[in-house]
């Protein structure tokens, strides 16, 4: 859909002003999540942490030039080709402005609210319908004041239904979702106490969710929820239900049996004059009465559904976010900070019970306060006790004020601490073992230190990395670089083996444009590490689709194949204009797409709407060896053409990159929009390593000094053998940390004390030896195996390797300890 900037002024009441007429696509809140600036509407909006007029100035450079502010904001008067549509609030601006598109639609829309699975009810929803109706939902949990009237927008001329989430967490929010969603159906799922802080009963908050069906024709809910059927009686609603019971046999829809086996559900029901059985692939409660839930739905909404009973056998879970971890000492974690309310809590316990059935561990949870509640503290954490009982668990360890004052209701062995910091100073974390612990707590109380004691790596071996060296090597590459040319940082392979997190985050508070990785767990990891810059995927698989969407990581496309089955996927998702990167074949001969297919390509692309292309890129040979510069010219002039065959066939503008370090320091002359930035960050140059700063450097210690014998042996195999009367170090490094075997005997070296020390015998697993008889060491002593003395690309050349083979090959096991002068 588009629609005129002069006529979405007129919508929200702008300021008269002279505006240049364009088309607006695409509405934005989040600058990070610029994709096209040119049919893009920035709403700058305020915030109590944030206030999005600071990012106007940079959006202006990159592109944008149409935006909605409230307030006089910097660099204001150096925007003169922009369309400023003042406004007196923008979210309101925002939330009218989809109120209106909203009402250009005379089409059944689905309206989801409660205080629990709202997401899942949607969701399913989708996988039942979506093959008869063409639908657009709310993306992931898009149900807050901005993201309603972001969902909402993405109506078109094509959809048929609608399925919207609204979410509240104070009293009047309702009201402004309602008009912007106007459901024709509604959807109450559950009343619980999420968000219950914020108003004075259950009633209240009850009643305040239900504002978003003032409008509605037909409402579903489960009748035998007491205090919500209350609530439909009180707000005029009981007339215009479409109701489920389990124990109401007048009710719209009888639920008359619910049989459970060990990996399914039977569902039995009547309506009107006719009975059914639904099968579904999921055994807990929270599950069946989301499915009750769509069931009601589709028999009010699509009640002619012949193959309804296939759809629900076939319903895909949707994903939660608990992770499952491997801890010290034989423990299993499971990791869960993304609710903090008392029904995430019971669904977490659940779902460590199963986990611990098969291996008999013992049930330990760490708990942090509680802080959506509304209940009385004393009533409301006797519940919680109620609960951790039930759920079996036999040593809960607490963690804040509320839990401490209320320790006596614990009945299990117990801990109780005021703070994670006196938790964590206690010690007691390592006297966990054989266990599965759950660790639950609220984003506030900042649980995922106490994840990294549990998961925590101890060896003397470490990898020192110099942040302020990654930081003077990328201002290096952009001193080669035009002021307009963006910079893709390659993050792949944990960081090129120096760790990916503290990298990606160094880079984005340097300003640093785009992150790549080689999976899509690496990115998923970055973002949950709280990275929130734009990350390419180089290598996608088609079975991470769910990892890339989840965690908005952008795959490089470089098969039909490929590009058919993302296309696919947005489309039975409702995901519009997803970022994609298309990877061309110049002459690497590797992946990626030969110049033939583009027409096709460009078909594709131009007949679907999932997905958007954000750049096309190729890889560059031999950009290193001057042997091969006329070969990497072809390269250019080729992937010179191609990109613009692509361009002109999809008639939007997409952004261009070719060289990777060596490229930009050799032909620099095709730089085109972007660079990717890759071993030239960690410090290694074809051209001149002496400009660049060493960014790690691989150091352990002495473990043991012992004085061999001339003519004795030392190691496997007796290769070792003792010249002289020697002093021989054991270093607790080995060929699993990453030390190649072929550095033993004498070709590998270490540094202790300024003195080279060569190896003896061969490389072990775990430890290797090195002749120390010409340093004056000690146990205990640093041995540096690569630095700013022994280079990384010396050790490269003596195994006849590559550096980047030297750095991705140290092991996770040794830690990564990470540094700033």
């Amino acid at each position: 859909m588009k629609q005129s900037i002069l006529d979405i002024a007129r919508v929200i009441d702008a300021q008269p002003s002279s505006w240049q007429d364009v088309d607006i696509q695409i509405l934005l809140t989040d600058s990070r999540s610029l994709s096209e600036p040119a049919v893009t509407l920035f709403f700058a909006l305020c915030t109590e942490h944030n206030d999005g007029h600071r990012y106007i100035l940079d959006l202006y450079e990159k592109g944008v030039r149409n935006f909605v502010v409230q307030h006089d904001f910097t660099g204001q008067d150096r925007i003169p080709e922009a369309n400023c549509l003042w406004v007196k609030d923008t979210l309101g601006a925002l939330q009218e402005l989809a109120a209106s598109h909203r009402k250009q639609f005379a089409i059944p829309i689905i309206g989801i609210t409660g205080s629990n699975g709202k997401t899942i009810v949607k969701e399913w929803l989708y996988q039942l319908l979506h093959d008869t109706f063409s639908i657009v939902r709310s993306p992931r949990s898009y149900n807050s004041q901005t993201g309603v009237p972001l969902s909402v927008w993405q109506l078109n001329e094509q959809t048929q239904l609608g399925i919207f989430e609204a979410g509240i967490s104070l009293p009047k929010e309702m009201e402004r979702l309602e008009s912007i969603i106007l459901p024709t159906v509604g959807i109450f799922t559950t009343i619980g106490e999420a968000h219950q802080e914020n108003f004075f009963s259950q009633e209240e908050k009850c009643l305040e969710k239900l504002t978003l069906f003032e409008s509605a024709e037909k409402i579903i809910y489960n009748e035998d929820q007491m205090l919500v059927k209350y609530c439909m009686e009180k707000k005029g609603f009981l007339n215009k239900t479409f109701s489920w019971s389990t124990k109401n046999e007048e009710a719209p829809l009888f639920i008359s049996k619910i049989e459970k086996e060990i990996d399914h559900t039977v569902i039995s029901g009547k309506w009107k004059m006719e009975s059914g059985k639904w099968k579904i692939p999921f055994t807990d409660d929270a599950s069946i009465e989301d499915a009750i839930h769509c069931l009601a739905l589709i028999l009010y909404l699509a009640p002619d559904l012949t193959d309804l009973s296939m759809r629900f056998e076939k319903l895909d879970p949707v994903a939660m976010r608990l992770d499952v971890s491997k801890g010290v000492n034989g423990n299993i974690l499971i990791n869960d900070t993304y609710n903090s309310d008392i029904n995430s809590l019971s669904i977490a316990l659940d779902f460590m019970a199963r986990r611990s059935v098969d291996n008999q561990l013992k049930r330990v949870l760490i708990l942090s306060d509680i802080l959506q509640s509304g209940m009385v503290p004393a009533a409301f954490y006797r519940k919680v006790a109620e609960l951790v009982h039930q759920k079996q668990v036999q040593h809960i360890v607490g963690i804040g004020p509320n839990l401490m004052s209320h320790s006596n209701l614990f009945s299990m062995d117990k801990d109780f601490y005021p703070t994670t910091e006196s938790f964590l100073d206690s010690g007691i974390w390592r006297k966990l073992k054989d266990s599965i612990i759950l660790i639950k707590g609220s984003r506030k109380s900042r649980f995922e230190r106490i994840s990294e004691q549990l998961e925590e790596k101890v060896h003397q071996t470490v990898l020192e990395v110099n942040l302020d060296a990654v930081i003077y090597n990328l201002k290096y590459f952009r001193s080669k670089l035009k002021s307009s040319t963006k910079v893709i940082c390659m993050v792949k392979a944990f960081g090129y083996g120096v760790g990916s997190y503290e990298l990606a985050k160094t880079l984005q508070e340097r300003g640093a444009d785009y992150l790549a990785v080689a999976l899509a767990d690496e990115g998923a990891e970055l973002r949950r590490e709280g990275i929130t810059m734009p990350i390419m995927v180089m290598n996608p698989e088609e079975h991470a689709f769910n990892t890339l969407f989840e965690y908005n990581l952008e795959p490089e496309i470089y098969n039909l194949n490929m590009l058919d089955a993302i296309i696919r996927e947005t489309e039975r998702r409702g995901i519009l204009r997803y970022p994609i990167h298309i990877k061309l074949d110049t002459g690497m001969h590797r992946l990626g797409f030969d110049a033939r297919d583009i027409p096709v390509v460009a078909e594709k692309l131009n007949v679907q709407t999932g997905v958007v292309v954000k750049s096309v890129f190729s890889h560059l040979a031999g950009s290193d060896s001057p042997l091969l510069d006329d070969y990497t010219q072809t390269q250019i002039e080729l992937f010179t053409q191609t990109s613009n065959q692509l361009e002109k066939l999809l008639a939007y503008p997409v952004m261009r990159h070719l060289l990777n370090s060596a490229g930009i320091e050799r032909f620099p002359q095709a730089q085109f929009d972007m660079v990717r930035l890759g071993i030239g960050l960690y410090g290694i140059s074809v051209v001149d390593e002496k400009v660049l700063k060493p960014v790690a450097s691989l150091k352990t210690r002495i473990l043991q000094i012992r004085e061999v014998k001339k003519g004795e042996t030392v190691g496997y195999s007796r290769k070792g053998i003792v010249t002289r009367d020697s002093q021989i170090a054991c270093l607790p490094i080995g060929y699993a940390d990453g030390l190649d075997r072929r550095l033993g005997n004498g070709n590998g070296k270490a540094l202790i004390n300024g003195v080279l020390c060569p190896t003896t015998g061969t490389i072990c697993m775990d430890i290797c030896m090195v002749d120390i008889t010409d340093a004056k060491a000690e146990e205990g002593d640093e041995a540096i195996i690569f630095g700013e003395q022994i280079t990384i690309s010396e050790l490269a050349d003596q195994l006849q390797t590559i550096p980047y083979e030297i750095l991705t090959s140290i092991s996770p096991r040794v830690k990564r300890i990470y540094y700033k002068e």
